[in-house]
């Protein structure tokens, strides 16, 4: 089959999420300029850049309690930085249950009691226990098409890595936490089993 994104949808269910997926998880940290901490996950991000490292993510959608888009991205333009949690699987009940529409004086890592520690080189939270986590400079906010669609464009400053993630030679191993992922619908699965191709080389065509 196949369905114009522009009509009706002839499935019960919009399947577009679980096409693009598995999708990586940023379980996003902020603090606004009056102190008010936020903490809520995000599946459409993406690393796209090395040198210097930098990464997007898409806020969708709006809460009543702020003028355009949602917390994260209201503390974000307000501070200008921003922390990426990574999440494994026994974080798997905390970051759904973060995903809740609560006001924007809710301070969700509190709320759930999960530990929190001041990140290095910005003015903001990073969870203690999480197996990485990134610091981030908001560089830019593009408006996407469509109501309430923003991406936001930031530079990795800091990388945290948990000591217990990382092998003897120096990888960080994602199967040591389970790597949380969002797939669609309301379907997450977990990083159990990897396998590594070598890059090949370009073919002489002989």
């Amino acid at each position: 089959m196949h369905y114009r994104t522009d009509a009706p949808l002839p499935l019960a269910r919009n399947p577009f999420s679980a096409i693009v997926s598995p999708r990586p998880i940023a379980w996003i940290s902020t603090r606004g300029r009056d102190g008010q901490e936020n903490l809520a996950p995000y599946s459409f991000f993406s690393a796209v850049a090395y040198e210097p490292p930098q990464i997007v993510v898409a806020s969708i959608g709006q809460k009543p309690d702020r003028a355009q888009g949602k917390d994260t991205l209201t503390l974000a333009r307000e501070s200008g930085v921003f922390c990426v949690n990574i999440a494994g699987y026994d974080d798997r009940e905390a970051l759904n249950q973060s995903s809740a529409p609560y006001p924007g004086v809710v301070n969700e890592a509190a709320l759930l009691g999960l530990a929190t520690v001041p990140c290095e080189s910005i003015d903001c939270p990073r969870l203690a226990n999480a197996p990485a986590a990134l610091e981030c400079r908001l560089l830019n906010t593009i408006t996407l098409q469509g109501a309430d669609n923003f991406l936001m464009v930031a530079r990795v400053d800091v990388v945290h890595l948990r000591d217990d993630c990382l092998t003897a030679e120096g990888r960080f191993d994602v199967c040591r936490f389970r790597l949380l992922t969002r797939l669609g619908y309301q379907d997450f699965a977990t990083i159990d089993e990897i396998f590594t191709m070598p890059r090949p080389k370009a073919s002489d065509g002989s």
